[in-house]
């Protein structure tokens, strides 16, 4: 059954076309009207019309957990959107089923990894180990790279046909383009940007900064379901893989494929591929407005690639422009966990602490003895970093020669 059209009161503006994930719409004599057969009921356009002329077909309205959300309380486990680079998994999703695993025991449910790819490989296997007690497979061609449209289409058909309780997508570019949209189309809410989960019966305890991140607030989300949420990288730590566990595989086909209206033209990497990211480096060599100026942060490069790290940065500096957004640590920047984290010239915002504090070993330099930056910091050095940061590469420089 299709949505229905009062063609009486269309105005015609088209906007329904635009939205329709299958092209099911089309105009005739200046009206909206839909062809029945490709249809999907998914109603993305109900909420797009202005003037509210589009209402749930008949089959919709006797299902309407399915489309609008409401919770009906026979929802189950909890799933975690598997997202892939260069056919792998991206760390984040490690890290998510390690938590995701925790919860589901906690709660009596099963942890659920989505995987949508042209070719699954032994990546359902790694999922298994890595906590995952199900596995579903969406495999073809228009999964090869991310594509909002289908890959918006095929998880929302997923939830309408196993009614999980919960979502957790990894806050990454693709995370945060995926995880409202979903959430829009099953017309439940989404809590973007977590730094820790709990659970309580079924009802997941989704933790966010918020006010600038001078409060942490706990966000429930009781009358709708999918419960869904975007988790920072680094937040948690992945387990370490059993390869003995054993898990299940779904493979499940996609009944109603949607024609792709976008195409990628080309795709380029937002920082020169010889820059390590801060995401994945083991050592971070941040630096913030006591660094003076951008030439400056030459030293921090030079001592970056002495030790095989990364470069990092405050929003102070990366709004003064002497580095590029990619490498700002913080709340409005990038969680971290490196090995060493070296801060200097950093007072340590509450902002930036929240993006760097669980680091294994903090290493601070500042001139003001009553930064708060020493709060967190297992080692600190009161003084000038300009003075210290010479003196130090030369020190490992010597250290890795003899």
């Amino acid at each position: 059954m299709s949505v229905t059209i009062d063609k009486d009161n269309c105005i015609g503006c088209e906007t329904c076309l635009s939205i329709c994930p299958v092209g099911a719409l089309y105009m005739v004599d200046g009206k909206a009207e839909v062809k029945e057969e490709d249809c999907i009921n998914c109603g993305a356009c109900i909420s797009e019309c202005p003037v509210e002329v589009i209402s749930l077909g008949e089959a919709a309205v006797a299902d309407k957990t399915s489309v609008v959300g409401m919770a009906t309380g026979q929802e189950k486990d909890l799933w975690v959107f598997v997202e892939t680079e260069n056919g792998e998994p991206v760390h984040v999703v490690y890290e998510l089923l390690a938590e995701t695993a925790v919860l589901a025991k906690k709660s009596g449910q099963l942890c659920g990894a989505v995987l949508l790819t042209n070719d699954a490989g032994d990546i359902p296997q790694k999922l298994i180990a890595a906590g995952a007690d199900v596995v579903y497979v969406v495999t073809g061609e228009e999964y090869a790279a991310y594509n909002t449209d289908c890959y918006t289409n095929a998880f929302c058909e997923l939830i309408k046909k196993y009614q999980p309780s919960a979502i957790l997508v990894g806050a990454t570019v693709d995370g945060r383009d995926l995880g409202p949209r979903i959430a829009a189309r099953m017309n439940t809410g989404l809590c973007a940007d977590c730094t820790a989960l709990d659970i309580e019966g079924k009802i997941v305890h989704w933790t966010r900064p918020a006010l600038g991140g001078n409060i942490l607030a706990t966000i429930l989300c009781e009358e709708r379901c999918p419960q869904m949420g975007t988790v920072r990288p680094k937040v948690f730590k992945p387990a370490v893989p059993d390869l003995e566990r054993t898990g299940k595989v779904i493979n499940y086909e996609i009944q109603n494929k949607i024609v792709d209206r976008a195409k990628m033209l080309r795709n380029e990497p937002v920082v020169e591929t010889s820059a390590m990211k801060i995401d994945d480096a083991e050592m971070i060599c941040s630096g913030g407005r006591g660094m003076g100026c951008q030439d400056n942060f030459k030293m921090l490069e030079e001592l970056a690639k002495v030790l095989g790290g990364a470069v990092g940065g405050s929003r102070a500096v990366v709004d003064e422009g002497w580095i590029d957004h990619p490498h700002q640590v913080g709340q409005s920047g990038k969680t971290v966990t490196p090995k060493i984290y070296f801060a200097f010239g950093i007072s340590g915002s509450v902002q930036h602490l929240a993006g760097m504090n669980k680091s294994d070993i903090i290493i601070a330099i500042n001139k003001d003895e009553n930064a708060p930056i020493f709060r967190v910091a297992h080692y600190g050095i009161v003084g000038d970093a300009l003075v210290v940061l010479p003196k130090l590469i030369e020190k490992i420089r010597t250290i890795k020669e003899s």
